[in-house]
């Protein structure tokens, strides 16, 4: 039943672990149940299982899994549109411009007012440009810039790039936290946002807690499996379930000029 499982469902990804450890261990989860014996490295040989978009380790919410030939469609949900909700923190600033990185600089925020705010999130709306963090998945040589980073060698930040932004809403406003809504194309980062509006404000900003609640048309409540639920069986009816949610979503157009800011990971 295992290797008939095919399509795209979506899981919970917690708080600390990477994207790529989530899937490793969903898939060890599932060969153990199947009873299926692997040594070492032959394991990645026996199940394909991938993920469509990398969360970051300090991120929660909604992870798409493809498992057999759902991978080839996980392409289609790193260019779909995701929802986001974030707390930011204004008057600090983070090398990893999120809550895991040494404060690098501190301003104050006590003249920045809910108004202020609003009317800064204009800004950011539509098709913007936006430089990508320098702790991030993108690859310089092979690697990835915060593996580059953790290893203390210099690395230039990513020239601005155009990414979209459906919408962008304020929820709540207790300084020095503000919660954002954030709906956005493939390519963008919720930390570089949180940071560039620190900036427009004259203060800084940094990301306290970020969820993906909606990738595509999976979401949060709807559709994510929590880790109790990691079995065979319910993964096929997940994927029964799905396979009828994503005939129905209504493809977004990529931007043309966009780049790739995510890569699907796949292990086979």
């Amino acid at each position: 039943k295992l290797f008939s499982l095919s399509g795209l469902f979506a899981v919970r990804k917690p708080k600390g672990p990477t994207s790529a450890a989530v899937l490793n261990l969903l898939k060890e989860r599932l060969l153990a149940e199947a009873g299926v014996q692997t040594n070492g490295n032959k394991r990645n040989q026996v199940l394909k299982i991938g993920h469509g978009g990398t969360l970051d380790s300090a991120a929660t919410g909604v992870l798409v899994v493809g498992i057999g030939k759902g991978t080839k469609m996980l392409g289609t949900m790193l260019a779909g549109s995701k929802k986001y909700t974030a707390i930011g923190m204004l008057g600090k600033a983070t090398d990893t411009l999120d809550a895991t990185g040494k404060v690098t600089e501190e301003k104050p925020y006590d003249q920045v007012t809910k108004g202020d705010l609003e009317k800064v999130l204009q800004k950011f709306t539509g098709d913007i440009m936006q430089v990508p963090p320098l702790y991030s998945a993108l690859k310089k040589d092979g690697e990835r810039l915060s593996t580059l980073m953790k290893r203390g060698e210099a690395v230039e930040a990513k020239p601005a790039r155009p990414v979209r932004v459906y919408s962008l809403s304020l929820q709540q406003f207790q300084p020095p936290l503000f919660t954002l809504d954030v709906e956005c194309g493939g390519g963008f980062y919720v930390r570089s946002l949180v940071n560039d509006i620190g900036k427009e404000l004259s203060t800084c900003a940094t990301v306290q807690e970020l969820t993906r609640t909606k990738q595509g048309p999976f979401t949060l409540e709807e559709h994510a499996l929590h880790e109790d639920r990691w079995t065979i069986d319910e993964i096929a009816q997940s994927l029964e379930h799905c396979t009828a949610l994503i005939l129905g979503e209504p493809t977004r157009k990529k931007l043309k000029t966009e780049h790739p800011g995510e890569t699907a990971v796949i292990s086979e």
